[in-house]
């Protein structure tokens, strides 16, 4: 009897390659081919497609030779972009990677930000395209420090898609706070950016301050946790106060310890800004003399209830049109401020609002307060 020959496997990185060009239908890269064994891998402009990019990240899952891989400019797509994840789970020998102008658009973006999580042999990633629809990024824990903070923020001058960027926890620093700065001059689209914990002092606040001036579309601005002090509160304080154009409604320095100064400015800007939200961590200092005892918020409200035959659930509905029992906070301290005959002022409203929105969502929940003085229910003809 004639035996069979065992099926051929393919051994090295090339009979790889050539085997999945053969499954996947695509015609090989003679150039990747020729110069396997390099470190350097440079497939720019070589057309690759989805199918090819597949091929090829086959081929690299077990490559122990290249470090540096250019795809630049190979409509790669969506597509592309998942098989090139799914081999950097297997390769660690790979830090530096070019993709850009490959249409990755926001399904490919989302799969690239997703792998960056887990990484961890990714030194240099190179996407530089033209965006046409991320809204949303998310490059928070990924050290985007010095260079490449400053590289970022360029990149933002030019932006006009991006709404929310979170780059917490990336150390930015006092130089990455000057790029953001520069590039808040020229971005006109972003609406929300957290900064939080980016090592960030009075001076990066104060560059990033001048950018701001100018800037009339970001709305929330997270800055917890840098090393800022009462300076930095009141220098982003006196950006709303003096700037026309800008549109900030909530500052977050919660970790900030600030003086009676700041929050006499707070106030005094509220007046011109009543939209405006600042979290911050409270008031310290000396203060010479017993500050004034503040009767409790609720009590007062429910005072202003008792005069007028009105019931605490009536207040609460006032505000909310929905019926969701569920209020945004910047919406609950309009109400509470429109209202000039309750006699709030600024210390209490912030207190009524940290017992209403205790795990700080954003959100007033009057479910529970509401449900001891909700009417009984009646019987209509």
């Amino acid at each position: 009897m004639l035996k069979e020959k065992p099926n051929h496997k393919p051994s090295t990185t090339a009979e790889v390659y050539l085997e999945a060009c053969r499954l996947t239908g695509v015609v090989p890269v003679s150039y990747f081919i020729r110069h396997r064994g390099t470190s350097t891998m440079d497939l720019n402009h070589h057309g690759l497609g989805p199918l090819g990019c597949k091929a090829l990240a086959i081929a690299l899952v077990t490559d122990m030779t290249i470090s540096t891989l250019e795809l630049a400019d190979n409509h790669i797509l969506a597509e592309g972009a998942k098989h090139l994840v799914e081999m950097l789970k297997a390769n660690f020998t790979i830090n530096t990677m070019d993709l850009s102008d490959n249409h990755l658009q926001s399904v490919g973006a989302e799969c690239i930000g997703k792998m960056l999580l887990e990484n961890i042999s990714l030194k240099s990633l190179k996407l530089s395209a033209n965006n046409e629809g991320l809204e949303t990024l998310d490059l928070s824990w990924n050290h985007l420090r010095m260079k490449g903070a400053v590289a970022f923020s360029a990149g933002l001058k030019v932006n006009i898609t991006l709404k929310h960027l979170d780059l917490s926890w990336n150390g930015f620093g006092n130089e990455g706070a000057l790029a953001m700065g520069e590039a808040l001059k020229y971005n006109n689209t972003l609406v929300h950016l957290n900064l939080n914990n980016n090592r960030i002092t009075n001076e990066g606040v104060g560059t990033l301050c001048k950018g701001l001036e100018f800037n009339d579309t970001l709305r929330v601005l997270l800055l917890a946790y840098n090393s800022l002090t009462v300076e930095g509160a009141l220098a982003l304080v006196n950006v709303v106060k003096n700037s026309h154009k800008t549109a900030l409604e909530e500052i977050n320095i919660c970790n900030v310890l600030v003086n009676e100064n700041f929050v006499r400015l707070l106030e005094l800007t509220c007046q011109e800004h009543p939209s405006l939200e600042v979290q911050y961590g409270g008031v310290g200092g000396f203060i010479a003399k017993k500050p004034p005892k503040r009767l409790d918020p609720m009590k007062v409200i429910q005072d202003y209830l008792d005069q007028r035959k009105l019931r605490l659930w009536d207040f609460f509905r006032n505000i909310d049109k929905d019926g969701t029992m569920r209020v945004p906070v910047g919406d609950f301290r309009k109400a509470v401020q429109v209202q000039s005959s309750i006699p709030l002022d600024r210390y209490q409203i912030e207190e009524l609002i940290q017992r209403l929105d205790r795990e700080r969502t954003g959100m007033v929940d009057y479910r529970y307060n509401a449900s001891h003085h909700q009417p009984s229910k009646t019987h209509r003809a």
